[in-house]
């Protein structure tokens, strides 16, 4: 392996790693000591040889004394303490320099003298903790320190007043959060040693977010896998009443053993509590890796329930299905996008109930007959399997042109549906896939590049249907950038600009159309007529809008509003307008201008393959990833 060299021919040192500011703070701290300010009197050797270090949480008792041995306050009840040890988390806990110093020099077990002069304890300048009235601070104590355990710590809480140690580790990475449902072995006792919650309990059975416990508790519990072991450590402020320790009178600090035997993974899909998954048999694979994240071959069987008085179930594939599953292709629309939604987030073998509102179950899907109109429904679902898209990686350019021609079939299947955003997803699928594909010839260059311009046309009209016309007109100008004459891309960017009321970059689109190819004046002529009408529309709703406002004297005021409620005129523009407004409705139902139908996406052999699903957004919310993107 090189090395730098210097001038000398020697190596150079490696570089130094930069200190962070907790590092620089405790360093400028250090200069304070100087001979003879910090002294250290063995009394009792400790065990091993293992000493704490920064990211450790130290548990001492302390004695202080004056140098003629009154002892100025302690944590012994023996000396008039409350028999509560001291906890602290180097680098993290605020303490006194000769604590900061001395600790790491302890063995586990060890008690040890500490000497300090007042620079180094509380008279220390800027020292980060104060002492109590008619503290001794000016004076060089003695601080008898005993070492009764130190651990590396999980700070749960940044205040530390929530800390963890893990005595024995779980299983998986996957950690609980509202609304999931614990089941967890809790003891509890007092900073004191006192019992609190007895060891012979049984498991206790709760759900985060609830309240059913202490905050401080479910905190920790929050940072735990399955089948961990660990004690938890809870100050006051976060010792909330809860079913499980309803009387917290006099409690400064609580110790809880915690072993998390198991918890339900529940998720509220949309965040509002209305589509919730509940998982009930865990599947075979890590979570959400191994899920059907993306479009996919999934196999199920499920049962599907009415949430009212009845409670009937209105389909079963196991007795409405001859026994067989449901398959289906997911990012298709083919079940409804709360029952495909949470199937997304299943592993194979696992089992879920789903309860679903009715606008993602089947108020916006075909709905079976024995389904009423507005009905909350509740699916017990079993993912048995799935099958993830064919990969093209080998497949000859025919082969990929093909698969292309499948996807965006289904892609325009979706669209005629009105499902613009699905459809959406299906062109941009292969538009990413494209990013991989590199044609080997002059013939498949230009089949390879109609092909992208098709799809990239399709999803802006996508964007148009859903509103977004300024994201229309930067997918239309992919195009242009690629071929300034296409004629459908100039279409499509000026229907938008219209749309957008940008008339005279409207105007010039539409102009250019008839420019570049003679044979498009007919529809170009139609989109004008129809940019004519917009223009006057929109005028006229300026003039009604601002009528009145300068058509006073010098000097006067007019109140804006005030003629449109006298009626009269104001009534017959009214109408005028509604009329116009009522007829462009009727064209963009029937297609809008003339050739719309040529303009909006051309239909090939149908597929099954895609990826991309819109509630992605959703889903990865539900994960908690909220800057995690599928698309």
């Amino acid at each position: 392996m090189a090395h730098d060299v210097g001038d000398d021919g020697g190596e150079l040192p490696p570089p130094a790693k930069k200190k962070t500011p907790a590092e620089e703070a405790a360093e400028k701290r250090r200069k304070k000591l100087t001979p003879g300010s910090l002294m250290k009197g063995l009394i009792r050797s400790g065990s091993s040889d293992a000493t704490p270090a920064d990211g450790d949480q130290v548990i001492i008792h302390c004695t202080t004394r004056t140098m003629d041995g009154t002892v100025v306050n302690s944590t012994r009840r023996e000396h008039g303490g409350k028999g509560i040890p001291l906890r602290f988390v180097l680098g993290k806990s605020k303490m006194i320099l000769g604590f900061a110093e001395g600790f790491p020099t302890m063995l586990k077990g060890e008690i040890a003298m500490f000497k300090m002069q007042p620079k180094i304890h509380y008279a220390e300048d800027d020292c980060p903790v104060t002492a109590s009235d008619g503290f001794p601070k000016d004076d060089e104590l003695q601080f008898e320190i005993e070492m009764l355990d130190f651990f590396k710590a999980k700070v749960v809480a940044e205040d530390l007043g929530v800390v963890k140690k893990i005595i024995d580790e779980g299983k998986g990475w996957e950690t609980p959060r509202e609304p999931y449902e614990i089941t967890a072995r809790i003891t509890a006792r007092t900073a004191d040693g006192k019992e609190i919650i007895p060891s012979n309990k049984e498991a206790y059975f709760f759900t985060i977010g609830k309240s059913e416990v202490p905050k401080g508790l479910e905190m920790g519990i929050g940072t735990m896998t399955r089948k961990e072991k660990a004690l938890i450590f809870v100050n006051s402020p976060y010792l909330t009443k809860s079913s499980l320790m309803p009387q917290l009178e006099g409690l400064e600090e609580v110790h809880f053993d915690v072993e998390l035997i198991q918890f339900i993974q529940v998720r509220d899909m949309l965040g509002d509590g209305r589509l919730i998954k509940r998982r009930v048999v865990d599947g075979k694979g890590e979570f959400p890796m191994d899920c059907p994240l993306h479009d996919s071959l999934l196999r199920v069987h499920y049962k599907g329930m009415l949430l009212d008085e009845s409670k009937s179930v209105f389909y079963d594939t196991r007795v409405d299905n001859d026994g067989e599953p449901l398959e289906f292709c997911s990012g298709e629309g083919l079940v409804p996008e709360g029952f495909e939604m949470c199937v997304r987030l299943m592993l194979p073998g696992e089992k879920s109930i789903v309860t679903c509102p009715p606008d993602f179950a089947y108020d916006k899907f075909p709905r079976p007959g024995n389904v009423p109109e507005g009905a909350t429904v509740q699916w017990e679902i079993e993912l048995l399997g799935f099958e993830m898209p064919k990969d093209w990686t080998g497949l000859t350019f025919e082969e990929i042109m093909d698969e292309a021609d499948k996807i965006k079939n289904t892609g325009n299947r979706l669209f005629k549906e009105g499902k613009y955003e699905l459809a959406k997803a299906k062109y941009d699928k292969v538009l990413r896939e494209y990013n991989h594909v590199h044609p080997h010839d002059d013939e498949e260059g230009k089949i390879f590049a109609n092909s992208r311009s098709s799809l990239q046309l399709n999803v802006a009209f996508c964007y148009q249907k859903i509103g977004e016309y300024r994201k229309s007109i930067e997918t239309c100008n992919k195009v242009l950038d690629a071929n300034p004459v296409h004629v459908k891309a100039l279409y499509r960017r000026g229907t938008s600009y219209m749309l957008l009321g940008e008339f005279d970059d409207a105007r010039n689109d539409f102009k250019k159309m008839i420019t570049v190819d003679k044979s498009s004046e007919a529809d170009a002529t139609a989109a004008l007529l129809k940019l004519k009408q917009k223009e006057q529309e929109a005028e006229k709703k300026a003039r009604k809008q601002f009528k009145g406002l300068f058509d006073k004297n010098p000097g006067e005021i007019s109140e804006v509003g005030a003629a449109e409620s006298e009626g009269g005129k104001d009534s017959g523009d009214a109408k005028g307008s509604g009329e116009a407004t009522s007829a462009d409705r009727n064209a963009d139902t029937k297609g809008g201008l003339s050739g719309e139908s040529e303009y909006a996406f051309e239909e090939e052999r149908p597929g099954l393959l895609g990826r991309v699903w819109p509630s992605a957004r959703r889903i990865f919310s539900s994960l908690g990833l909220n800057r995690c993107t599928i698309l």
